[in-house]
């Protein structure tokens, strides 16, 4: 089920609930440890951005509130940043967005099984029943949400490509709710591709797809670092007007270009990495505010326009 509406602003609900916090727990000190991927391209670095603003934010709010923010570049680090975690700094809770997910698995159960609260953001688990909280986009969303506007700007079909993510779970997602929601239409994929939501990879995926391709109509990137990829390959051979792209996330080079009416961007899908923010406030309720917050919480996808674009534009973020 989701949670309901109110947490979309946590930061809001957390602040009007302060008195509340230092009624529930004004005697007791609270640890929590969030460990994210270290930034390897621009989506993941508006996860530690959102991370360490979060903490700030709470640490400076809530003085009974500890925290423990790790990067980790593979998962060998970040499963040793959690045992740290545990049996040093003795967490009440975890918030982890998992680098991988299937890799991690065993050891976020670990740290359930020693009695700490676990959220999870972002990557489902290998294995289900883990986590007290999951936080996370909505990738069937996305997908859908970008075959909608695929399906309205091309009523009578056309040719187009397709840069996916990596081979786990929320690309499988994204790309099946595509594929399901433009069946039954003339948009025919020629192609679709692995990228790792990577703008290089996305660069040298689109050069291939040029080559093949003698007509493209239109590009799903699916992630705007993959766009920043495609839009450098369509520009180095004269084929940019050939073609317009959809990307995803809300990154901020393409949130201006949408809002500037960009023909090779009309619109994007929102992806944010703020939702990390998100699941370190609301797992911060629990302990402030002893609410319970045992659930699924997923943030909608939404088309984003040249009319709404300003709404996504987010001050100071490095993605």
């Amino acid at each position: 089920m989701r949670m309901f509406k109110a947490f979309t602003a946590t930061a809001v609900v957390a602040a009007g609930l302060g008195l509340a916090g230092q009624a529930f727990a004004q005697d007791m000190d609270y640890t929590i440890g969030v460990s994210v991927p270290t930034a390897d391209h621009g989506w993941t670095g508006g996860v530690d951005f959102f991370a360490q603003q979060a903490v700030d934010r709470l640490s400076a709010t809530y003085p009974h509130l500890h925290f423990v923010l790790q990067t980790a570049p593979d998962s060998t680090k970040q499963a040793a940043d959690l045992e740290d975690m545990v049996t040093t700094r003795g967490i009440d809770a975890l918030v982890i967005l998992p680098g991988d997910p299937d890799a991690m698995t065993a050891s976020i159960k670990k740290v359930k099984d020693a009695g700490v609260w676990v959220t999870v953001v972002d990557r489902q688990l290998s294995q289900s029943g883990i986590e007290d909280l999951y936080v996370a986009g909505d990738n069937p969303g996305l997908g859908a949400v970008t075959a909608e506007y695929f399906k309205e700007r091309m009523p009578n079909g056309g040719k187009i490509v397709v840069l996916r993510g990596l081979p786990i779970p929320i690309d499988k997602q994204r790309f099946d709710a595509f594929m399901a929601g433009i069946e039954g239409t003339g948009i025919e994929v020629l192609d679709n591709q692995f990228a790792n939501w990577n703008r290089d990879d996305g660069y040298k995926v689109m050069q291939d797809f040029l080559t093949k391709y003698d007509h493209i109509d239109a590009v799903w990137a699916q992630d705007d670092d993959i766009l920043v990829g495609v839009l450098k390959a369509l520009k180095e051979a004269g084929r940019e007007d050939e073609m317009w792209s959809v990307g995803g996330a809300g990154m901020n080079q393409i949130i201006k270009m949408v809002e500037a009416g960009d023909p090779h961007v009309p619109v994007d899908v929102s992806y944010n990495p703020g939702m990390i923010g998100t699941a370190i406030e609301v797992t911060a309720l629990k302990f402030v505010a002893g609410l319970q917050i045992n659930g699924r919480y997923i943030i909608d996808s939404t088309l984003i326009t040249p009319e709404n674009a300003s709404d996504f534009d987010y001050a100071g973020t490095p993605f």
